[in-house]
Protein backbone atom coordinates (compact mmCIF):
# COMPACT_ATOMS: atom_id res chain seq x y z
CA UNK A 1 0.00 0.00 0.00
CA UNK A 2 2.85 2.43 1.01
CA UNK A 3 4.81 1.95 -2.31
CA UNK A 4 1.13 2.59 -4.64
CA UNK A 5 0.68 5.99 -1.79
CA UNK A 6 4.17 7.01 -3.29
CA UNK A 7 3.00 6.13 -7.02
CA UNK A 8 -0.21 8.03 -6.81
CA UNK A 9 0.19 10.63 -3.83
CA UNK A 10 -3.59 12.16 -4.84
CA UNK A 11 -4.81 8.88 -4.14
CA UNK A 12 -2.94 8.62 -1.14
CA UNK A 13 -4.16 12.27 -0.16
CA UNK A 14 -7.49 10.89 -0.55
CA UNK A 15 -7.22 7.99 1.78
CA UNK A 16 -5.39 10.71 4.39
CA UNK A 17 -8.82 12.82 4.26
CA UNK A 18 -11.13 10.29 4.55
CA UNK A 19 -8.96 9.08 7.72
CA UNK A 20 -8.92 12.36 9.56
CA UNK A 21 -12.37 12.79 9.01
CA UNK A 22 -13.53 8.98 10.41
CA UNK A 23 -10.50 10.31 13.48
CA UNK A 24 -12.66 13.76 13.63
CA UNK A 25 -15.53 11.70 14.14
CA UNK A 26 -14.36 8.89 16.63
CA UNK A 27 -13.01 11.76 18.82
CA UNK A 28 -16.33 13.53 18.82
CA UNK A 29 -18.52 10.31 19.59
CA UNK A 30 -15.89 8.90 22.39
CA UNK A 31 -16.85 11.92 24.14
CA UNK A 32 -21.08 11.94 23.11
CA UNK A 33 -21.33 7.96 23.46
CA UNK A 34 -20.42 9.05 27.70
CA UNK A 35 -22.12 11.72 28.36
CA UNK A 36 -24.70 9.68 30.70
CA UNK A 37 -21.50 9.04 33.01
CA UNK A 38 -20.47 12.68 32.29
CA UNK A 39 -23.82 13.32 33.79
CA UNK A 40 -23.93 11.07 36.73
CA UNK A 41 -20.38 11.95 37.64
CA UNK A 42 -20.79 15.79 37.57
CA UNK A 43 -24.09 15.84 39.25
CA UNK A 44 -25.41 17.72 36.70
CA UNK A 45 -29.51 18.60 36.14
CA UNK A 46 -30.56 18.60 32.38
CA UNK A 47 -30.80 22.32 32.32
CA UNK A 48 -26.57 22.58 33.52
CA UNK A 49 -26.23 19.87 31.26
CA UNK A 50 -26.93 21.77 28.50
CA UNK A 51 -25.01 24.70 29.66
CA UNK A 52 -22.22 22.28 29.49
CA UNK A 53 -22.70 21.52 26.44
CA UNK A 54 -22.72 24.70 24.92
CA UNK A 55 -19.49 25.96 26.26
CA UNK A 56 -17.59 23.39 23.14
CA UNK A 57 -19.98 24.96 20.80
CA UNK A 58 -18.89 28.22 21.84
CA UNK A 59 -15.45 27.35 21.43
CA UNK A 60 -16.17 26.10 17.57
CA UNK A 61 -18.05 29.14 16.80
CA UNK A 62 -15.27 31.45 18.00
CA UNK A 63 -12.57 29.50 16.03
CA UNK A 64 -13.94 29.22 12.90
CA UNK A 65 -13.89 33.00 11.67
CA UNK A 66 -9.91 32.64 12.34
CA UNK A 67 -9.67 29.33 10.57
CA UNK A 68 -8.97 30.64 6.91
CA UNK A 69 -6.36 32.80 8.04
CA UNK A 70 -4.64 30.02 10.07
CA UNK A 71 -4.78 27.18 7.33
CA UNK A 72 -3.29 30.07 5.04
CA UNK A 73 -0.41 30.73 7.40
CA UNK A 74 0.02 27.14 8.64
CA UNK A 75 -1.00 24.82 5.65
CA UNK A 76 -3.62 22.37 6.03
CA UNK A 77 -1.23 19.72 7.30
CA UNK A 78 0.30 21.61 10.09
CA UNK A 79 -2.99 23.01 11.21
CA UNK A 80 -5.10 19.48 11.25
CA UNK A 81 -2.02 18.28 13.15
CA UNK A 82 -2.38 20.83 15.66
CA UNK A 83 -5.82 21.34 15.79
CA UNK A 84 -6.11 17.66 16.47
CA UNK A 85 -3.95 18.08 19.34
CA UNK A 86 -6.31 20.69 20.36
CA UNK A 87 -9.17 18.50 20.39
CA UNK A 88 -7.65 15.36 21.71
CA UNK A 89 -6.30 17.72 25.15
CA UNK A 90 -9.61 19.31 25.66
CA UNK A 91 -11.20 16.27 25.88
CA UNK A 92 -8.81 14.27 27.75
CA UNK A 93 -8.69 17.54 29.89
CA UNK A 94 -12.71 17.50 30.23
CA UNK A 95 -12.59 14.11 31.34
CA UNK A 96 -10.04 14.30 34.24
CA UNK A 97 -12.44 16.68 35.57
CA UNK A 98 -15.62 14.89 35.22
CA UNK A 99 -13.08 11.96 37.45
CA UNK A 100 -12.20 15.22 39.85
CA UNK A 101 -15.70 16.40 40.04
CA UNK A 102 -14.86 19.82 38.79
CA UNK A 103 -17.35 21.34 36.39
CA UNK A 104 -15.02 24.37 35.86
CA UNK A 105 -12.12 21.83 34.44
CA UNK A 106 -14.73 19.88 32.31
CA UNK A 107 -15.86 23.61 30.68
CA UNK A 108 -12.37 24.66 30.42
CA UNK A 109 -11.51 21.15 28.58
CA UNK A 110 -14.65 21.37 26.47
CA UNK A 111 -13.70 24.95 25.74
CA UNK A 112 -10.22 24.08 24.35
CA UNK A 113 -11.91 20.41 22.29
CA UNK A 114 -14.08 23.18 20.85
CA UNK A 115 -11.82 25.63 19.46
CA UNK A 116 -9.43 22.72 17.80
CA UNK A 117 -12.78 21.20 16.50
CA UNK A 118 -14.10 24.14 14.64
CA UNK A 119 -10.56 24.93 13.25
CA UNK A 120 -10.31 20.93 12.37
CA UNK A 121 -13.36 21.02 10.52
CA UNK A 122 -12.25 23.82 8.48
CA UNK A 123 -9.06 22.59 7.28
CA UNK A 124 -9.80 19.08 6.32
CA UNK A 125 -12.32 20.32 4.31
CA UNK A 126 -9.97 22.41 2.28
CA UNK A 127 -7.63 19.29 2.40
CA UNK A 128 -10.64 18.04 0.44
CA UNK A 129 -11.53 20.47 -1.84
CA UNK A 130 -8.12 20.23 -3.20
CA UNK A 131 -7.99 16.37 -3.64
CA UNK A 132 -11.33 16.27 -4.93
CA UNK A 133 -10.40 18.92 -7.66
CA UNK A 134 -7.09 16.59 -8.24
CA UNK A 135 -9.03 13.66 -8.70
CA UNK A 136 -11.97 15.24 -11.42
CA UNK A 137 -14.65 13.55 -9.18
CA UNK A 138 -17.10 13.87 -6.55
CA UNK A 139 -15.48 12.19 -3.27
CA UNK A 140 -16.77 14.91 -0.83
CA UNK A 141 -19.96 12.90 0.32
CA UNK A 142 -17.90 10.12 1.02
CA UNK A 143 -15.49 11.72 3.18
CA UNK A 144 -18.28 12.96 5.70
CA UNK A 145 -19.70 9.73 5.39
CA UNK A 146 -16.11 8.74 6.52
CA UNK A 147 -16.65 10.75 9.66
CA UNK A 148 -19.90 9.22 10.28
CA UNK A 149 -17.88 5.61 10.30
CA UNK A 150 -15.79 7.39 12.74
CA UNK A 151 -18.73 8.56 15.47
CA UNK A 152 -19.93 4.66 14.92
CA UNK A 153 -16.67 3.08 15.98
CA UNK A 154 -16.71 4.96 18.66
CA UNK A 155 -19.73 4.66 19.80
CA UNK A 156 -19.23 0.59 19.71
CA UNK A 157 -16.21 0.71 21.86
CA UNK A 158 -18.33 3.17 24.38
CA UNK A 159 -20.56 0.94 24.78
CA UNK A 160 -18.44 -1.62 25.72
CA UNK A 161 -16.76 0.72 27.97
CA UNK A 162 -19.91 1.59 29.51
CA UNK A 163 -20.65 -2.05 30.40
CA UNK A 164 -17.22 -2.95 31.84
CA UNK A 165 -17.97 0.28 33.75
CA UNK A 166 -14.97 1.78 32.38
CA UNK A 167 -14.20 5.34 33.50
CA UNK A 168 -14.22 8.47 31.73
CA UNK A 169 -11.03 9.40 32.36
CA UNK A 170 -9.62 5.87 31.78
CA UNK A 171 -11.62 4.97 28.76
CA UNK A 172 -11.15 8.72 26.93
CA UNK A 173 -6.97 9.19 27.35
CA UNK A 174 -6.54 5.77 26.03
CA UNK A 175 -8.92 6.09 22.64
CA UNK A 176 -7.47 9.90 22.18
CA UNK A 177 -4.18 8.27 22.28
CA UNK A 178 -4.73 6.24 19.51
CA UNK A 179 -6.55 8.24 17.75
CA UNK A 180 -3.42 10.90 17.99
CA UNK A 181 -1.00 8.43 16.31
CA UNK A 182 -3.52 7.64 13.52
CA UNK A 183 -3.53 11.52 12.88
CA UNK A 184 0.43 12.09 12.83
CA UNK A 185 0.47 9.32 10.57
CA UNK A 186 -2.14 10.05 8.35
CA UNK A 187 -1.25 14.08 7.55
CA UNK A 188 1.91 12.61 6.32
CA UNK A 189 0.50 11.97 2.99
CA UNK A 190 -1.57 15.32 2.74
CA UNK A 191 -0.83 17.28 -0.29
CA UNK A 192 2.14 19.64 0.17
CA UNK A 193 0.76 22.22 1.78
CA UNK A 194 1.40 25.12 -1.27
CA UNK A 195 -1.09 23.00 -3.53
CA UNK A 196 -3.60 22.79 -0.32
CA UNK A 197 -3.16 26.67 -0.91
CA UNK A 198 -5.20 26.49 -4.00
CA UNK A 199 -8.88 27.16 -2.91
CA UNK A 200 -7.46 29.81 -0.68
CA UNK A 201 -5.93 31.61 -3.75
CA UNK A 202 -9.11 31.22 -6.06
CA UNK A 203 -10.77 33.04 -3.58
CA UNK A 204 -9.01 35.60 -3.02
CA UNK A 205 -7.87 36.27 -6.69
CA UNK A 206 -11.68 36.18 -7.17
CA UNK A 207 -12.29 38.88 -4.19
CA UNK A 208 -9.86 40.91 -5.56
CA UNK A 209 -10.89 44.84 -6.81
CA UNK A 210 -13.98 44.69 -4.55
CA UNK A 211 -13.19 44.18 -1.29
CA UNK A 212 -12.91 41.48 1.07
CA UNK A 213 -14.75 42.67 3.79
CA UNK A 214 -17.82 44.15 1.63
CA UNK A 215 -17.91 41.17 -0.29
CA UNK A 216 -18.11 38.89 3.32
CA UNK A 217 -21.16 40.99 4.03
CA UNK A 218 -22.84 40.92 0.95
CA UNK A 219 -23.24 37.13 1.39
CA UNK A 220 -25.48 37.92 4.53
CA UNK A 221 -28.14 39.91 2.62
CA UNK A 222 -28.52 37.38 -0.28
CA UNK A 223 -31.48 35.78 0.83
CA UNK A 224 -30.95 32.50 -1.04
CA UNK A 225 -27.86 31.90 0.66
CA UNK A 226 -29.84 33.19 3.72
CA UNK A 227 -32.74 30.09 3.24
CA UNK A 228 -29.83 27.69 2.85
CA UNK A 229 -28.26 28.13 5.85
CA UNK A 230 -31.92 28.20 7.51
CA UNK A 231 -31.88 24.45 5.80
CA UNK A 232 -28.41 24.08 7.24
CA UNK A 233 -29.60 25.34 10.49
CA UNK A 234 -32.54 22.74 10.26
CA UNK A 235 -29.97 19.70 9.57
CA UNK A 236 -27.83 20.74 12.69
CA UNK A 237 -30.54 20.71 15.15
CA UNK A 238 -31.48 17.38 13.37
CA UNK A 239 -28.28 15.66 13.69
CA UNK A 240 -27.07 18.42 17.02
CA UNK A 241 -29.85 16.84 19.26
CA UNK A 242 -29.32 13.43 18.64
CA UNK A 243 -25.79 13.76 19.38
CA UNK A 244 -25.78 15.33 22.58
CA UNK A 245 -29.46 13.68 24.09
CA UNK A 246 -30.19 10.29 22.16
CA UNK A 247 -28.10 8.27 24.68
CA UNK A 248 -29.44 10.38 27.73
CA UNK A 249 -33.19 10.12 26.01
CA UNK A 250 -32.87 6.36 26.22
CA UNK A 251 -31.59 5.95 29.58
CA UNK A 252 -33.76 7.83 31.23
CA UNK A 253 -36.80 7.71 28.95
CA UNK A 254 -36.98 4.20 29.34
CA UNK A 255 -34.77 3.52 32.58
CA UNK A 256 -32.05 0.92 30.67
CA UNK A 257 -28.31 1.03 31.30
CA UNK A 258 -25.73 3.33 29.91
CA UNK A 259 -24.62 0.68 27.52
CA UNK A 260 -27.73 0.48 25.91
CA UNK A 261 -27.72 4.92 25.68
CA UNK A 262 -24.66 4.25 23.83
CA UNK A 263 -26.45 1.72 21.40
CA UNK A 264 -29.13 3.80 20.39
CA UNK A 265 -26.64 6.59 19.88
CA UNK A 266 -24.63 4.04 17.48
CA UNK A 267 -27.71 3.10 15.79
CA UNK A 268 -28.89 6.92 14.47
CA UNK A 269 -25.16 7.00 13.76
CA UNK A 270 -24.86 4.18 11.36
CA UNK A 271 -28.24 5.15 9.83
CA UNK A 272 -26.67 8.63 9.18
CA UNK A 273 -23.57 6.95 7.81
CA UNK A 274 -24.82 4.59 5.17
CA UNK A 275 -27.74 7.79 4.19
CA UNK A 276 -24.46 9.79 3.09
CA UNK A 277 -22.48 7.23 1.80
CA UNK A 278 -25.27 5.78 -0.72
CA UNK A 279 -27.60 9.17 -1.01
CA UNK A 280 -25.14 10.81 -3.49
CA UNK A 281 -27.05 8.57 -6.21
CA UNK A 282 -30.07 9.84 -4.68
CA UNK A 283 -28.86 13.19 -5.77
CA UNK A 284 -27.89 12.42 -9.24
CA UNK A 285 -31.03 11.14 -9.94
CA UNK A 286 -33.77 13.07 -8.09
CA UNK A 287 -31.75 16.46 -7.56
CA UNK A 288 -31.27 17.82 -4.45
CA UNK A 289 -34.57 19.62 -3.68
CA UNK A 290 -36.85 16.38 -3.92
CA UNK A 291 -33.93 14.44 -1.38
CA UNK A 292 -33.97 17.02 0.78
CA UNK A 293 -37.61 17.12 1.59
CA UNK A 294 -37.79 13.36 1.47
CA UNK A 295 -34.94 13.32 3.72
CA UNK A 296 -37.26 16.34 6.31
CA UNK A 297 -39.85 13.98 5.93
CA UNK A 298 -37.77 10.58 7.03
CA UNK A 299 -36.87 12.87 9.79
CA UNK A 300 -40.40 13.92 11.05
CA UNK A 301 -41.90 10.04 11.09
CA UNK A 302 -38.16 9.43 13.12
CA UNK A 303 -38.75 11.79 16.12
CA UNK A 304 -42.13 11.50 16.27
CA UNK A 305 -41.62 7.91 16.79
CA UNK A 306 -38.88 8.13 18.72
CA UNK A 307 -40.10 11.14 21.10
CA UNK A 308 -43.97 8.79 21.51
CA UNK A 309 -43.21 5.76 21.32
CA UNK A 310 -44.41 3.35 23.97
CA UNK A 311 -41.74 0.65 23.80
CA UNK A 312 -38.39 0.55 22.95
CA UNK A 313 -38.22 -1.36 20.14
CA UNK A 314 -40.47 1.52 18.41
CA UNK A 315 -38.23 4.20 19.63
CA UNK A 316 -35.56 2.63 18.02
CA UNK A 317 -36.85 2.16 14.73
CA UNK A 318 -37.81 6.07 15.23
CA UNK A 319 -33.83 6.32 15.63
CA UNK A 320 -33.06 4.76 12.06
CA UNK A 321 -35.56 6.71 10.64
CA UNK A 322 -34.29 10.08 11.87
CA UNK A 323 -30.87 9.13 11.03
CA UNK A 324 -31.47 8.76 7.31
CA UNK A 325 -33.26 11.99 7.69
CA UNK A 326 -30.54 14.02 9.64
CA UNK A 327 -27.62 12.77 7.08
CA UNK A 328 -27.62 15.27 3.61
CA UNK A 329 -29.03 18.56 4.72
CA UNK A 330 -25.65 19.57 5.76
CA UNK A 331 -23.51 18.43 3.17
CA UNK A 332 -25.77 19.10 0.65
CA UNK A 333 -26.51 23.00 2.08
CA UNK A 334 -23.02 23.59 1.53
CA UNK A 335 -22.78 22.21 -2.15
CA UNK A 336 -25.60 24.66 -2.61
CA UNK A 337 -23.51 27.27 -1.45
CA UNK A 338 -20.64 26.72 -3.22
CA UNK A 339 -22.43 26.60 -6.06
CA UNK A 340 -20.50 29.78 -7.67
CA UNK A 341 -16.68 29.11 -7.06
CA UNK A 342 -16.41 33.00 -7.01
CA UNK A 343 -18.53 33.46 -4.42
CA UNK A 344 -18.28 30.43 -2.06
CA UNK A 345 -15.81 31.57 0.45
CA UNK A 346 -18.39 34.12 1.34
CA UNK A 347 -21.72 32.05 1.41
CA UNK A 348 -20.35 29.00 2.84
CA UNK A 349 -18.85 31.64 5.56
CA UNK A 350 -22.38 32.43 6.44
CA UNK A 351 -24.53 29.38 5.74
CA UNK A 352 -21.71 27.52 8.15
CA UNK A 353 -22.28 30.42 10.74
CA UNK A 354 -25.62 29.82 10.98
CA UNK A 355 -25.51 26.37 10.71
CA UNK A 356 -23.11 26.04 13.49
CA UNK A 357 -25.50 28.65 15.78
CA UNK A 358 -27.68 25.29 15.86
CA UNK A 359 -24.85 23.56 18.33
CA UNK A 360 -24.83 27.11 20.36
CA UNK A 361 -28.34 27.43 21.31
CA UNK A 362 -29.64 23.76 20.66
CA UNK A 363 -28.07 22.11 23.88
CA UNK A 364 -29.10 24.53 26.58
CA UNK A 365 -32.91 25.10 25.29
CA UNK A 366 -33.23 21.42 25.03
CA UNK A 367 -31.81 20.65 28.53
CA UNK A 368 -33.92 23.59 29.96
CA UNK A 369 -36.66 21.88 28.38
CA UNK A 370 -36.03 18.76 29.29
CA UNK A 371 -36.07 19.67 32.86
CA UNK A 372 -39.74 20.13 32.65
CA UNK A 373 -40.98 17.38 29.85
CA UNK A 374 -38.67 14.77 30.11
CA UNK A 375 -35.19 14.63 27.07
CA UNK A 376 -38.05 12.29 24.88
CA UNK A 377 -40.68 15.12 24.40
CA UNK A 378 -38.10 17.92 24.67
CA UNK A 379 -36.98 16.54 21.41
CA UNK A 380 -40.43 16.69 19.82
CA UNK A 381 -39.65 20.82 19.31
CA UNK A 382 -36.87 19.47 16.96
CA UNK A 383 -40.03 19.19 14.38
CA UNK A 384 -40.77 22.89 13.99
CA UNK A 385 -37.03 23.79 12.06
CA UNK A 386 -37.24 20.10 10.14
CA UNK A 387 -41.22 21.24 8.95
CA UNK A 388 -39.65 24.61 8.00
CA UNK A 389 -36.75 23.22 6.12
CA UNK A 390 -39.13 21.60 4.08
CA UNK A 391 -40.62 25.10 2.87
CA UNK A 392 -37.46 26.31 2.01
CA UNK A 393 -35.58 23.31 0.64
CA UNK A 394 -35.83 24.85 -2.97
CA UNK A 395 -33.29 26.95 -2.18
CA UNK A 396 -30.70 24.67 -2.38
CA UNK A 397 -31.20 23.90 -5.96
CA UNK A 398 -28.38 24.19 -8.40
CA UNK A 399 -27.34 28.04 -9.07
CA UNK A 400 -28.40 27.85 -12.83
CA UNK A 401 -31.48 26.04 -12.06
CA UNK A 402 -32.57 28.48 -9.41
CA UNK A 403 -31.57 32.07 -11.24
CA UNK A 404 -30.90 32.71 -14.93
CA UNK A 405 -28.97 35.39 -14.21
CA UNK A 406 -26.04 34.21 -12.60
CA UNK A 407 -22.59 32.97 -14.90
CA UNK A 408 -19.21 31.62 -13.50
CA UNK A 409 -17.29 33.17 -15.91
CA UNK A 410 -15.28 35.46 -13.94
CA UNK A 411 -14.52 38.14 -16.91
CA UNK A 412 -18.76 38.35 -16.04
CA UNK A 413 -18.84 38.36 -12.53
CA UNK A 414 -19.90 42.02 -12.36
CA UNK A 415 -23.09 40.50 -13.60
CA UNK A 416 -23.72 38.06 -11.37
CA UNK A 417 -26.55 38.02 -8.93
CA UNK A 418 -27.38 36.28 -6.42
Amino acid sequence: MTAGFRRDPVRAASFAVFAVFFLSGFNFASWASRLPAVRDGLELSAGRMGLLLLVGSVGSLVALPLSGTIIEHLGARRTVLYSALLNASGLALAAVGVAAGSVVLAAVGLVVYGVGTGVWDAAMNVEGAVVEQRLGRTVMPRYHAGFSLGTVAAAGIAAVAAWLHVPVVVHLPVVLALSMVAVVWSVRLFLVDHEAQVVVEHHEAAQAGSGRARRAFAAWLEPRTLLIGLVVLAAALTEGSANDWVSLAVVDGFETPHALGAVALGLFLASMTGMRWFGTALLDRYGRVFVLRLCAVLALVGLALFGLAPTMWLALIGIVAWGAGAALGFPVGMSAAADDPLRAAARVSVVSTIGYSAFLAGPPLLGLLAQHVGYRHALLVILVPVALGILVAGAAAHLRAATDDVTTDADDESRTRP
